[in-house]
């Protein structure tokens, strides 16, 4: 992928004394998929509002086509953002409870398409209702009418129907049926086809594995692992990382391969691989800004002194993959390293 189309330049955000972002570089290019996983509390939905400036970053850039949009005007701000959408977690906090869901899909097409009209407006909702799998009969109701499943795919066609060249999908299938859940990722792919950038932030392994390209993991505000999707489900280097995998619950092989899917539904939804038995105790707990050493440390099997004093910058280990470990060096098959 070279077309960059978001650049993410050290990126932070603070509420209060706590560091919720802790400067994020990565990149994004047209027709790329990139996951965003960790625990909840890691920062994963900051950083999505932060890039569309929805929340106030304390410092960084956040390039898109070129522009840096922490920059921008308001003017020029909302000229942009049509190329770029976000589906929220929470699908019936994101949808007026007043408007009907045709109103609620039209409205992007009224402000940033006021030339079309009335009829023509109505067969693009009804067209797009039929792509997220609902009828376009169902657009005169409004959303309490809905399941929280049917919502979230409202939700993904009110982002959608503008056609933007960036997509953040906050948990949009956290809610949804599994054979929903096949249908969604088949979309997504099809958007990737069409040239289409998304974010893709979820606690479902195996579907971003299905899904991304990428993979960036997140922990207490800071990118710990990126690396391809691949590489990083054979190959995990952080422990962190390798504690996300194990965690996991997973079939034996021959009862996946035994069991009947779905039609749309990813190969073996429940599977990921596991890189062995890989603990981390305790919990995500906010950072103190006064802090030194590596956030991750506490919890930690195979920390070392150096954690304890200086955090650990991304380095590359590998064409591509990067990790953010003082142990990262010595090896690519971590298994072999020893708790302390």
């Amino acid at each position: 992928m070279n077309n960059t189309l978001l650049r993410v330049r050290d990126l932070r955000v603070d509420f209060g004394a706590h560091a919720v972002v802790r400067g994020v570089n990565f990149d994004l290019s047209a027709g790329e998929t990139v996951g965003l996983v960790g625990e909840s509390g890691s920062g994963k939905s900051t950083l999505a509002r932060a890039i569309l400036r929805l929340l106030q970053a304390a410092q960084g850039s956040v390039e898109f086509l070129g522009l840096d949009l922490l920059k921008c005007p308001p003017a020029a701000l909302r000229a942009q953002r049509r190329g770029l959408q976000i589906v929220f977690q929470d699908p019936l906090a994101s949808l007026d409870p007043r408007m009907t869901v045709g109103e609620t899909i039209a409205e992007p097409l009224k402000v940033f398409e006021p030339g079309l009209s009335a009829g023509a407006r109505r067969q693009k909702v009804g067209d797009m209702l039929q792509r997220v799998g609902l009828s376009s009969e169902m657009s005169g109701r409004y959303p309490h009418e809905f399941s929280g499943g049917q919502c979230q795919r409202i939700g993904i066609a009110r982002a959608m129907i503008l056609s933007p060249k960036l997509l953040i999908c906050d948990e949009i299938v956290s809610s949804l049926d599994v054979s929903i859940q096949g249908q969604i990722v088949n979309l997504l792919l099809d958007l990737q086809d069409a040239g289409m950038a998304v974010l893709f932030i979820s606690h479902n392994l195996a579907v971003v594995r299905h899904l991304c390209h990428r993979v960036l993991v997140m922990y207490l505000g800071k990118l710990v692992e990126i690396a391809p999707c691949d590489a990083l489900f054979a190959s995990p280097v952080h422990p962190y990382t390798r504690a996300l995998l194990a965690a996991v619950p997973h079939m034996p092989r021959a009862a996946v391969a035994a069991a009947p899917a779905a039609s749309g539904e990813p190969a073996a939804s429940g599977e990921v691989d596991a890189p062995g038995d890989v603990d981390a105790p305790g919990e995500v707990a906010a950072l103190d800004l006064t802090a030194s050493g590596c956030a991750f440390r506490a919890r930690c099997l195979y920390a070392l002194p150096v954690c304890e004093t200086r955090d650990p910058p991304l380095l590359e280990v590998a064409p591509g993959h990067w990790a953010a470990c003082h142990r990262s060096h010595e090896t690519l098959n971590p298994l072999s390293w020893e708790p302390v």
